[in-house]
């Protein structure tokens, strides 16, 4: 199970901040060796591969990619179950999904002798072989992408009154209307709020994921407290597009979203920051699946191989705004990217990250229940 113990605020971070350290293997596969070999189909986040990236591995490799972008990691799963593991080669769930993953059966271990998992951080890694070896079968997920969700503004409409903003800010009088979040997690990111302030009693926001009792008493005050400010939440946010969309053309000042978005608005020359809030911002670590119907095994290996490699892994940094755990990836950044991420990260914030613990298959239905009640309120 992966939970706050193992998965710590500085494990998930210890190989992303040395990225250069590490002298890597070479690719296990040649360019030669798959040149006009097929296709791949991949359902994963829709911002995650940019054009550049999947221009510079078709040109390579000859292999294909038809890229399917998700939103949710319900989506991943519902398609999945939808069609019983058949129809993509690889999908891209959340580290904390595994103890959903598991009971489906629905992937199928890697053959880790053909991936060169010493290229990526070394905490990351771990989380496939201690959350995600099912039925001791082998690892079932691959880090892909890191990053973090916290707070985004614009620069011209509002400034925190802090050196650094807080989720309370997306529910506060003086921004409504102004406002925008992803439902279940804005809901959390007011419990933190709220145990930070002194309304509800510290730790309680993680201490909902040990039991559905304790859950739901501790939801049902989140529930309660973001309802009553619902009018105050101008967009509820499901996907990249509509975060960016959100800050540019909906009226929206403050939000809490992912980081890649908003840097990505930063980079182009928007007036938008993202940083870290005071309570610690969201992390998250995005892999790499094999569903038990892929297709096309020798494409996976080729893919993966390519991800982890340097350069492409650093040069897609800059297009997404989100994080690699390929170490040495930032070396092939541009200085755009480390200005960026140190603006995002001040301070002690790599320190007071709260990585998304594990989530059981009850707490996500509960989770939904209380969802479902705020949004139809």
């Amino acid at each position: 199970m992966t939970t706050k113990s193992n998965l710590t605020r500085r494990s998930v971070l210890r190989g992303a901040t040395t990225m250069g350290a590490a002298a890597l293997a070479a690719p296990l596969y040649s360019k030669s060796a798959l040149a006009s070999s097929g296709e791949i189909n991949i359902l994963m986040w829709s911002d995650y591969l940019p054009e550049k990236f999947i221009a510079d591995f078709e040109g390579e490799t000859g292999i294909k990619i038809n890229y399917t972008g998700i939103g949710s990691n319900e989506e991943i799963i519902n398609k999945m179950k939808a069609t019983k593991g058949q129809g993509f080669d690889i999908v891209s769930p959340t580290n904390n999904r595994s103890l959903q993953w598991e009971p489906l059966e629905l992937l199928q271990p890697f053959d880790m002798s053909k991936v060169n998992i010493d290229a990526v951080n070394p905490a990351m890694a771990k989380i496939g072989t201690d959350a995600w070896n099912f039925g001791g079968e082998g690892v079932h997920w691959l880090p892909h992408i890191w990053g973090t969700e916290g707070i985004a503004y614009r620069t011209d409409l509002w400034l925190p009154s802090g050196d650094a903003p807080s989720y309370g800010d997306v529910w506060s009088e003086e921004n409504a209307g102004k406002t925008m979040g992803r439902a279940h997690s804005m809901m959390l990111g007011a419990g933190l709020y709220m145990e930070a302030s002194g309304q509800m009693e510290p730790g309680s926001v993680w201490s909902a994921y040990s039991d559905e009792e304790t859950m739901r008493k501790v939801w049902t005050q989140i529930a309660d407290w973001t309802i009553e400010r619902k009018n105050r939440i101008k967009l509820i946010w499901n996907d990249a597009d509509t975060q960016k969309n959100g800050l540019l053309n909906e009226g929206v000042i403050v939000g809490q979203t992912w980081d890649g978005p908003p840097l990505a608005l930063k980079s182009a020359g928007e007036p938008v920051h993202y940083q870290a809030p005071v309570e610690g911002a969201m992390a998250w670590v995005d892999g790499m699946s094999v569903p038990i119907g892929a297709q096309n095994m020798e494409q996976i290996y080729a893919f993966i191989d390519f991800a982890y490699q340097q350069e492409p892994a650093g040069v897609a940094i800059d297009s997404h705004g989100y994080n690699s755990p390929v170490l040495g990836a930032d070396q092939y950044s541009g200085d755009t990217y480390k200005k960026n991420f140190a603006e995002a990260y001040p301070g002690d914030s790599l320190a007071n990250l709260n990585p998304w613990p594990a989530e059981a298959p009850w707490y996500a239905e509960v989770r939904t229940e209380f969802v479902n009640k705020f949004k139809s309120a």
